[in-house]
């Protein structure tokens, strides 16, 4: 395929045209670094879509006009870079292309203020206001399906994805891991202003950085006062350092799992930033829904796909609920009901392939508490306070070290509601009692009542989301996913997708 160059809106939108494909998008202000070649090779992946990179020295984000002034432009350098490493197309437009004088539909774009007005906003008023703006335009103008951006800039890639979100942009965005030299240094565009002696610091700063996270894997504390001493003992300016949450930038408290470390020094006239992420126990999937949404299955096999533990929760109920009709207890009776309770005992055993075994005091439930006649009960059962406070501290505990994919009814919203991504699995009534049909006669339950399971799962969803104590809710914070049309493969990559592109890359690593 020809390697295009395109500097106006009209060239662009008939090189689109013309090649009648999907693109995958690279935007960039140019001086090319391997960092943005990372970018470009991961963009091509695709064999599919059309890779197009942008070179836009974006005025708006500025709020220095003497360092839009040196900003590096390095165009002929930056065009061999991008073809080579696999760009279709190249656009390069000028200001009055982007935002014309003469029209009035430019829309101009505000940063989400809890985002914006921590770290680099405090210092660069504006700045992502201008980011907003020009990606907000340039998304309009390529109309690609993908976005490519590096994590290098996390403050401005949270940002991103809130505009993305906030105003219904038809574009997925996929992030690469902050690419590195030898020295340990993050690639920018600006190190290349820097004389040995500022090279020299930004390789101490970023040795600072991962020196602190390798304490805090020790020890889970940092000391910000400590660092910034030894910096400053180097002559290195600090901007700014600071420990915080690493999806809402709050300042870190104990309790957050996922934090950064991100900093801002001078060296000389130029500005650079670096972050290092910590995380105190592995990643926490919560995954909600009705009853015949696929929770079940589709947990099993991310479980199996990301090497995490499967909690069934649902599987507790079941079995406990199981055992309650075994041994005949009355469970309206809390002295009794708690007696019981001190003496369960719920455990999982893998067996071959994504499968595992429920067994509740060396009984192995595992087919029996699928019954019609446990489904029946089993919802009321759950919303018993003593149960339900019973099996939730079972839970934690499961979950105390991370690692995990938890399925049932309230763990994202009560049993992990901390969880790094929460998922609301759900599906129409049709589609889930089919599924359940299916389900059942496939273990041999015989020919079950379509409309009759209909009927189940209909009071299954009312008990569930009106009990005082735990109600069925999808988490203020859960990703909705419908289910209707989809194999089950395919909710589980898509579950898979945006865990991806939660977690920073670095963390998987």
């Amino acid at each position: 395929m020809t390697k295009t160059i395109l500097k106006t809106i009209k060239e662009l939108n008939e090189w689109r045209l013309i090649n009648q494909r999907n693109i995958n998008f690279v935007p960039t202000m140019g001086n090319l670094h391997p960092g943005h070649e990372k970018l470009i090779r991961e963009a091509k992946k695709s064999k599919n879509n059309l890779v197009l990179l942008s070179i836009f020295i974006n005025p708006l984000q500025f709020n220095d006009k003497k360092d839009l002034i040196n900003y590096p432009r390095t165009i002929n350098k930056d065009i061999d870079l991008a073809f080579s490493a696999g760009a279709n197309a190249i656009f390069i437009p000028c200001v009055d292309e982007i935002f014309p004088k003469n029209v009035n539909k430019i829309k101009y774009i505000k940063a989400s203020e809890n985002l914006s007005n921590t770290l680099c906003g405090i210092y660069r008023e504006g700045h992502f206001d201008g980011v907003c703006t020009v990606v907000y335009r340039l998304i309009n103008i390529v109309r690609p399906e993908v976005i490519f951006l590096g994590e290098k800039d996390w403050q401005q890639l949270l940002i991103i994805k809130e505009m993305v979100t906030k105003y219904n942009l038809r574009v997925a965005i996929k992030s690469i891991d902050t690419h590195r030299d030898l020295n340990g240094i993050p690639f920018s565009s600006r190190n290349n202003l820097l004389v040995k002696n500022d090279r020299e610091k930004l390789k101490f700063f970023s040795k600072e950085l991962f020196h602190a996270k390798k304490i805090f894997n020790q020890t889970k504390t940092i000391s910000l006062g400590k660092i910034i001493k030894r910096l400053k003992g180097k002559d290195i300016r600090v901007e700014y350092l600071k420990h915080v949450n690493a999806f809402n930038l709050k300042e870190s408290t104990s309790e957050m799992n996922i934090t950064m470390l991100a900093g801002a020094i001078i060296c000389g006239d130029t500005r650079l930033i670096d972050h290092v992420f910590f995380m105190k126990r592995d990643p926490i999937i919560a995954i909600d829904g009705p009853a015949g949404s696929g929770k079940s299955t589709v947990t099993k096999l991310i479980a199996k796909r990301l090497n995490f533990i499967f909690l069934d929760t649902g599987a507790m109920y079941r079995a406990l609920s199981w055992y309650l009709i075994k041994e005949k207890i009355n469970y309206d009776n809390h002295k009794d009901l708690n007696s019981f309770l001190s003496n369960i005992s719920i455990k999982f055993k893998s067996v071959e392939g994504a499968k595992q075994h429920v067994i509740i005091n060396n009984h192995n439930v595992t087919e029996k508490i699928r019954s019609q006649e446990i489904s029946s009960i089993v919802s009321s059962i759950a919303s018993i306070k003593e149960v339900r406070e019973f099996l939730v501290k079972e839970q934690r505990k499961i979950g105390d070290n991370g690692g995990i994919v938890a399925e049932g009814r309230d763990i994202g919203s009560k049993v992990f509601p901390d969880a790094e991504l929460k998922i609301f699995l759900t599906a129409t009534i049709n589609e889930r009692a089919k599924r359940r049909k299916d389900e059942l006669e496939a273990m041999d339950h015989g020919i079950v009542d379509f409309e009759q399971l209909k009927n189940e799962i209909e009071k299954r969803d009312f008990d569930d989301t009106n009990r005082k104590i735990s109600p069925l809710i999808k988490a203020e914070d859960a990703i909705e996913i419908i289910s209707d049309g989809y194999t089950i493969n395919q909710v589980v990559d898509k579950i898979l997708e945006i865990y991806f592109e939660t977690i920073p890359k670095e963390l998987h690593l």
